[in-house]
């Protein structure tokens, strides 16, 4: 079994943890958790998102997050963007790195975004060319890879043709996220394994929910599938929108822990981590959902 010997954490925290949810959190945490994070070892933060605060008015603030953080070099601080207006307000604040989206469902692209899937590609046309002049890594999102709150199951093949049609466009590395946590190990191999033959799996990242208890289980089938860059949030911060009480990404604690256990590289430091997770649930007055973290405490 060849297991990667390194893997790059993509923190969601600040972003996809946050964002649902209700309280009002002060923006002076949501930076401070930023640098916590970045003096925990992680390298690439994804700081805040740069959509209507209509729909998301928790990151109406990311602006002031963004003009607020100590920044350290080397360090990748990520905006989500979902059109040339919101990178270009990523951009006005520096952000180093942006992020785009697109769901493997119609049903979902319609509700979440009203519009099509290639409608969706489309809008990112401009966007993408913008960064191509100014040297912006662009990241591409794939939401609902493993199925859809609306409409089930979810084809490998149009999983498989977004990616290569998002990699063409300029994307660097497409994250496969199962946004509903409803996949499982085989079912996430053969979706790897099928995208894998459009798409390098050098290019590919996993971004898995744990709604079901299966994100660490489908983060291993990744790995021994060679994929080398994982998504998670500290503290299992984000619930899942469409499934009540259910638990949202893969904590960032546990995903170091099984990396300690398979030796696998990483350059986070745990326990430093496990503090950034305990500051931040103290914030939002509730408990941790890291499993590490609470047997650690």
């Amino acid at each position: 079994m060849n297991l990667p010997k390194k893997v790059r954490i993509v923190e969601v925290g600040p972003r996809d943890g946050l964002q649902n949810e209700k309280q009002a959190i002060p923006t002076a945490a949501k930076i401070q958790l930023i640098e916590m994070l970045v003096d925990a070892g992680l390298t690439y933060i994804e700081a805040g998102s740069f959509v209507n605060p209509k729909w998301v008015p928790q990151m109406a603030d990311s602006a002031e997050v963004f003009a607020g953080i100590n920044r350290k070099p080397n360090i990748i601080y990520a905006a989500l963007v979902p059109n040339l207006q919101g990178y270009e307000r990523a951009i006005g604040v520096n952000a180093n790195e942006v992020a785009i989206f697109a769901a493997a469902s119609e049903a979902f692209s319609q509700k979440n975004i009203n519009c099509s899937i290639s409608e969706s590609i489309k809008r990112f046309e401009a966007l993408i060319s913008a960064a191509q002049v100014q040297r912006i890594p662009v990241r591409g999102y794939i939401s609902c890879v493993a199925g859809c709150p609306y409409s089930g199951d979810v084809e490998p093949a149009t999983v498989t043709s977004i990616a290569k049609e998002l990699l063409a466009m300029g994307c660097y590395e497409i994250s496969l996220g199962d946004t509903i946590g409803v996949g499982t190990a085989g079912q996430i191999k053969k979706l790897i394994e099928v995208v894998a033959q459009e798409t390098p799996i050098e290019k590919l990242a996993v971004h898995m929910h744990d709604t079901y208890g299966q994100a660490l289980t489908n983060i291993y089938a990744s790995l021994e599938m060679g994929v080398n860059v994982i998504d998670s949030s500290v503290a299992g911060l984000g619930g899942c929108p469409y499934a009540v009480g259910a638990s949202g990404n893969v904590a960032t604690e546990d995903l170091v822990y099984l990396l300690n256990g398979l030796n696998i590289e990483h350059g986070v430091d745990l326990q430093k981590l496990i503090h950034a997770g305990n500051f931040i649930s103290n914030i939002l007055n509730k408990p941790n959902q890291s499993k590490v973290a609470k047997a650690m405490r």
